[in-house]
């Protein structure tokens, strides 16, 4: 008893949980089409207060409500260039670049106009001399897929608002209400907002909102509604948990995660359910650590049986929590004994549909097909995009897997190209080829080619009656990159009846459910 007494009287009372503000980009490229309109209110009863700079000064006025639009506003001609050092399908593999190159001397800013890229800092190459002497360099030490955008700008776009009768045209607008909540285009938003300038032309909805009000408007949308009990709670417990391990995603427009699937699907309070908030209360403050850290706490719809570790879809350091798991009942499938790193087994594997947890889900397992055509159609333009000096090729005579990891997803896939005779020379970096031969590494392949769902896939050629290849069955299961929990998995296991730690335990290996302190906020 005084043991338990000592350890009471001196940990703090009542203590809460600690609840941080993040900033969340609702609407990335306001301005990007012409008609682009945001209607912004607040509740019945209630006001907005908005904050933005004038002639004079500092402004603060109120307004029922107010619409934003975006006009065009003449200036001088101005040349926009970006040196693109490497293009990415997601920000892990975008990060691990920026770090290669920063290592080699240089500057970088990490951005996101369509793909992941990395650019060289524009404010350490500001002119158009610098520019092309960093291109002329890197080209002639072998970075073939460095390439260099350029833009002509004859106008602005610029943001603008009406109240009180009088039309607005500011960059920044702050907005704040009574109650809290903003409604944007009738979705309640918790928080303040902000409207702001982006690196791409136009402008960036930002909502600053505390992290368990985040979490209403993320976990229903990513587990579903319908979802058990404690695969909701799973689900919370990783929301938060990646929203506060990947606050630095978006440092080159000053704000933090975005709303759609390349961070986590946010749609604000749109339609709350009761379930989903029961599980962020019964988890709050809640996250998923290792080695006293945040984990990356990453998840996909389907893993098609087997989770991949990290460095099986990405570059960059490797997660020790994040590695291959058989997503079935024990015994279903020994990887020291089968690794899925040999053809057969991956093979064999596919073909098993019976002891998973993702059984009945429509990705489980799944088969495409694509023809040569539309293989060739969806390569050009990825190398178009790209700069890519084999850009040009003609045709695809094939596709090899040359290079499975331990959990069956591919790594290396060849392609054979028809090239025009002139083309000549070899490309380096992480796509490899010579005239004939292109390597797509991992997450690539995803980014190259529509057919697959995933890169846990092996390949049946289509022949024609000559017994030439017109064309690929890609046969394979999964949805998406299959890096930690399934959420399809996880329904399985929560009506088996695992606890919601037990399943984050069983998907991130040796990690630790842990309230969120001070420390584990510090990048």
């Amino acid at each position: 008893m005084t043991i338990v007494f000592f350890l009471m009287a001196t940990s703090p009372v009542n203590a809460q949980p600690l609840n941080p503000v993040i900033d969340v980009g609702i609407v990335q490229r306001f301005g990007e089409n012409p008609g682009d309109r945001l209607s912004i209110a607040a509740p019945q009863g209630d006001r907005l207060t908005l904050e933005f700079e004038d002639a004079s000064g500092a402004k603060t006025i109120e307004a029922a409500n107010l619409t934003l639009d975006v006009v065009p506003s003449p200036q001088a001609i101005a040349l926009e260039e970006r040196v693109v050092l490497s293009t990415h399908r997601s920000f892990e593999s975008a990060e691990d670049s920026a770090l290669i190159w920063q290592q080699q001397g240089i500057p970088v800013e990490l951005a996101q106009p369509g793909t992941w890229e990395v650019w060289a800092k524009r404010s350490v190459y500001p002119t158009p001399l610098l520019r092309r002497l960093l291109l002329q360099s890197l080209k002639s030490q072998g970075h073939d897929e460095v390439y260099l955008t350029s833009q002509v700008v004859q106008e602005k776009k610029q943001a603008a608002w009406v109240v009180n009768g009088y039309r607005y045209h500011r960059d920044n607008l702050q907005l704040k209400s009574g109650s809290g909540v903003i409604l944007v285009d009738q979705v309640p938003y918790p928080g303040t907002l902000h409207l702001q300038p982006n690196s791409y032309g136009t402008y960036t909805l930002v909502n600053g909102v505390a992290i368990e009000d985040y979490l209403r408007g993320v976990v229903p949308y990513e587990i579903g509604p319908s979802a058990p009990p404690a695969a909701v709670e799973a689900q919370a417990i990783l929301a938060r948990t990646y929203a506060l391990r990947n606050v630095r995603r978006f440092a080159i427009d000053n704000y933090q995660m975005c709303a759609d699937t390349q961070c986590q699907v946010y749609r604000g309070w749109l339609e709350p359910v009761p379930r989903a908030d029961q599980a962020i209360r019964n988890t709050k403050g809640l996250v998923l650590t290792y080695d006293q850290s945040l984990i990356d706490a990453v998840y996909s719809s389907t893993t098609g049986g087997v989770t991949a570790a990290f460095k099986d879809v990405w570059n960059g350091a490797p997660r020790p929590y994040l590695q291959p798991v058989i997503d079935a009942i024990p015994g279903r499938w020994d990887l020291s004994q089968n690794p899925l790193s040999e053809e057969q087994n991956f093979r064999n594997f596919i073909r098993q549909t019976e002891g998973f947890y993702e059984v009945g889900w429509n990705y489980f397992r799944w088969q495409t097909t694509a023809s040569l055509e539309q293989l060739k159609t969806d390569l050009k333009a990825y190398l178009q995009k790209r700069k890519h000096p084999l850009a040009n090729f003609q045709t695809i005579l094939g596709l090899t897997v040359k290079k499975r990891a331990l959990s069956g997803r591919v790594q290396q896939l060849d392609v054979q190209l028809q090239m025009p005779r002139e083309t000549s020379g070899q490309t380096t970096g992480q796509i490899q080829a010579n005239p004939a031969s292109l390597v797509l590494e991992k997450d690539q392949i995803l980014q190259a080619f529509e057919s697959p769902n995933s890169i846990l896939f092996y390949l049946d050629p289509i022949l024609n009656s000559d017994r030439k290849v017109t064309g690929y069955n890609f046969v394979g299961g999964g949805y998406g990159h299959g890096v930690g929990l399934s959420q399809t998995g996880s329904y399985r296991l929560a009506e088996l009846g695992w606890t919601s730690e037990q399943i984050l335990k069983f998907y991130y290996t040796n990690s630790i459910l842990a309230p969120l302190e001070t420390s584990l906020l510090t990048p």
